[in-house]
């Protein structure tokens, strides 16, 4: 398996945001910490973007469907 392709970008951040981030990873795994982040945050919003054309399509899970999903997977 090759290398990633990387893009060096410039961001304007929040200093208390950058500033915590840096405290828990370290100042060397900061571009780490901030891909890992915008890739679950893309994963969020196609997963957002796919429940929402799948309730226009098929209309919205039924309440019951929901309590028994629940029922499943409480611990």
């Amino acid at each position: 398996m090759g290398a990633v392709p990387v893009t060096k970008v410039s961001l304007t951040l929040d200093s208390d945001l950058v500033r915590e981030a840096r405290e828990r990873v370290g100042p060397r795994e900061l571009s780490a910490y901030v891909n890992a982040a915008l890739r679950q945050r893309l994963q969020h919003d196609r997963l957002t973007e796919f429940l929402t054309t799948a309730d226009a399509e098929a209309g919205p899970v039924p309440e019951e469907d929901i309590e028994e999903a629940r029922r499943w997977f409480r611990p």
